[in-house]
């Protein structure tokens, strides 16, 4: 993360200073001039992108559902994707599943019905491959809610970008909560370039870009990550405010 803030402003203090550089000693000596907080937070805030593109951070998500998988890739500009496949990995027997939150707070009999379809599923998936059918083709019986291993990399920017998007409440509850625990640990690891006042849903940064499509339900002040994780999902602590 470090290196991410570094090449930040790095990128854009040589946009400045081409004419003091003549060697590429004096390019290192720029690489490696110091810089406060609130020089990257100036820097970061303009509306130049581009000096927030040269560095990449890559995050793994164990067990999200693959109802994720689809929904964050739509996700293709500077973003890097890797998953687990279903043509090569063998769930037969090892399958566990994300329970959507609105799942997850319903009666038992409701979370019953929900586990009692995705173990249906994977017994199909089961009986196919018992019958000759490939991983490969016995995948199309698994469920969304089939829990995955995703690697995701992309620039600071992009993160921003994807964050911006996804944690608005427009998107599915695993979304925003997978997205939101991703930006609190980058947040956590760099407050003032992942900051609530850039990186946050649009409507508490400025307003809605959902026109006619808008949630209805602004966030009317700048909120960290895990603040609006506790006040949209509750359930996922504790009474002392543990996470579940």
């Amino acid at each position: 993360m470090k290196e991410a803030e570094k090449h930040t402003v790095f990128a854009a203090r040589l946009t400045q200073r081409g004419h003091e550089i003549h060697s590429m000693d004096d390019l290192l000596l720029l690489y490696e001039k110091a810089f406060t907080d609130n020089t990257l937070a100036n820097i970061s805030a303009l509306p130049h992108p581009t000096v927030q593109k040269f560095t990449v951070i890559t995050i793994a998500v164990v067990g999200a559902s693959r109802r994720f998988l689809a929904q964050i890739t739509r996700h293709q500009n500077e973003v890097k994707f890797m998953s687990a496949s279903l043509q090569y990995s063998n769930y037969n027997g090892a399958a566990d599943f994300a329970v959507p939150y609105e799942v997850l707070t319903a009666s038992n009999e409701v979370k019953q019905k929900y586990m009692k379809s995705c173990h249906a599923d994977m017994d199909c998936y089961a009986d196919l491959i018992q019958s000759g059918i490939s991983h490969d083709a016995a995948g199309y019986a698994t469920p969304q809610g089939l829990r995955n291993i995703l690697i995701i990399s992309a620039t600071p920017f992009q993160w921003k970008h994807m964050i911006g998007q996804r944690v608005c409440r427009r998107n599915t509850g695993e979304t925003r909560i997978v997205m939101l625990k991703i930006w609190q640990e980058l947040y956590e690891l760099s407050p003032v370039l992942f900051t609530p006042e850039q990186t946050g849903p649009f409507c508490q940064r400025d307003y809605c870009k959902e026109g006619k499509m808008s949630c209805g339900n602004t966030i009317y002040k700048l909120l960290t990550p895990s603040h609006i994780l506790r006040l949209d999902y509750p359930a996922l602590f504790t009474e002392d405010g543990n996470e579940n």
